[in-house]
């Protein structure tokens, strides 16, 4: 499995997989209608920006294949599109996105980061070191709802 930035060419890409990750991880969190809404299959734009603005990391599988995906924002030094498709769960390829990421924010003098978790994520950044900061709910434009979520964060 190869580790690497993304390109902005790659932008539905992972998109796509960022839809497949929240329809298949979250739908014991979310109602099925507000799923729906936060994974249109148009990619807006801005996403693809996402991936030229800020440090935005791969994973592609052994077929050479996209899997998981994940970019520290530079600006708020939160993590942020931790995506790995549904087949590829469990593999270890999530971690390494983070392992990387944190690697990056060490790189740049960053002594702490935060990220919001869905309630299917939360136990799996807390086995990686997160500490759950509060519970709180996050408005999401697309979806249109407020989504119950976790705020957590690592020191570096």
């Amino acid at each position: 499995m190869t580790l690497r930035k993304a390109n902005p060419q790659e932008a539905e890409i992972l998109w796509n997989i960022r839809n497949q990750a929240i329809r298949h991880g979250c739908k014991t969190s979310y109602d099925a209608d507000v799923i729906a809404r936060w994974t249109p299959d148009l990619m807006p734009e801005r996403y693809r920006q996402m991936i030229v603005e800020y440090p935005f990391y791969v994973v592609e599988d052994e077929k050479g294949e996209i899997a998981a995906t994940g970019y520290l924002d530079l600006d708020t030094h939160c993590l942020e599109a931790i995506f790995t498709l549904p087949a590829a769960s469990g593999k270890g390829i999530a971690t390494r996105i983070i392992e990387a990421l944190k690697q990056e924010a060490r790189s740049r003098g960053i002594t702490r980061l935060t990220l919001d978790a869905t309630p299917n994520a939360r136990s799996f950044y807390q086995k990686l070191g997160f500490v759950t900061l509060s519970e709180k709910s996050h408005h999401s434009r697309m979806a249109g709802a407020d989504l119950r979520c976790f705020e957590m964060a690592i020191a570096l």
